[in-house]
């Protein structure tokens, strides 16, 4: 809910793209102040920013939010006058954030966009959920550190635990007056539960993907399929390079540039599979996050 945190919580993943009436500097990791107004807040929900030009976000209780990082504005010609036939690039991206017991969360998000570009239609989509997920990485150990820092003060008083001074946080604080006043800071387990959280998980169990996207995801899993095959064919391929020079015995491959022709082949395709197999590992199952390192 909080746009500021993107240039830090995000850094490297974001390419910054500076607005015309931006009249601040930035700060070396891209981030800027933000003025985020709340309207209507109401058990429906709330909104911000509803006549701004750079963008808006939408809470619809309980479990939506709707947001656009920029708004579109209406492309005029020579003489200023408006033409409604055009619009400039807008993207949407709406998250459903679904409880399912203490401490765990069911992210449900899609993107809507008016990109006219076809190269943006030939994407795939399990390439555009490894994005996705890395997004959704780099937040999760913060917010899994923060949701006990939350518990550890008593949630009436979860201002305590964090420090939320700029305009950019008023979303959060929306969201934290919305949650007491109208939930009286509980979630309406289907089952009657004690609201205790779980012990704190690993850096691992954190970052895992393989059973909470990829299994249940169709895209994912096929991508997962064919490249573990892609995988095992390198190496048979190396394998069988190999066996194909020494079987030769020197009368099918008779020049020394021909064997070693022969080997770099082999090599590249070993190379090239355990290149995969890393590619594999951090894409569909686990890849930790340092964002000192980004």
């Amino acid at each position: 809910m909080d746009p500021a945190h993107v240039p830090y919580a995000h850094r490297g993943q974001f390419p910054h793209v500076p607005r015309e009436e931006d009249i601040v500097e930035f700060d070396q990791e891209g981030g800027l102040p933000i003025k985020m107004n709340i309207e209507e807040l109401n058990i429906a929900g709330f909104h911000s920013n509803p006549e701004e030009n750079w963008g808006y976000f939408k809470f619809i209780a309980p479990v939506t939010l709707i947001g656009s990082p920029f708004r579109a504005k209406p492309v005029v010609d020579q003489d200023n006058n408006n033409t409604n036939n055009k619009k400039q690039p807008e993207v949407t991206t709406v998250f459903f954030c679904i409880p399912v017991s203490p401490g765990r969360c069911r992210v449900i998000w899609a993107n809507g966009y008016n990109l006219d570009g076809w190269f943006d239609k030939m994407i795939p989509r399990w390439w555009l959920h490894i994005k996705t997920n890395q997004v959704l990485d780099s937040d999760s150990s913060v917010l899994h550190i923060e949701e006990r820092n939350y518990a550890a003060f008593g949630l009436d008083n979860w201002h305590k635990a964090c420090y939320v001074p700029t305009s950019s946080d008023n979303l959060i604080i929306a969201f934290r007056n919305w949650f007491k006043k109208y939930c009286n800071n509980q979630v309406g387990w289907l089952t009657p539960m004690v609201n205790q959280l779980p012990p704190a998980s690993t850096r691992v169990e954190v970052y895992e993907r393989y059973w909470s996207h990829v299994m249940q995801c169709t895209s994912c899993s096929a991508a997962l399929k064919w490249m573990r095959a892609l995988e095992v064919a390198l190496q048979v391929a190396s394998v069988a390079v190999v066996g194909f020079l020494a079987a030769g015995k020197g009368t099918v491959v008779t020049s020394g540039v021909q064997r070693a022709a022969v080997v770099a082949a082999a090599v590249l395709c070993f190379a090239a599979s355990r290149w995969l197999a890393g590619f594999i590992e951090k894409t569909f199952y686990f890849e930790d996050y340092v964002l000192a390192d980004k």
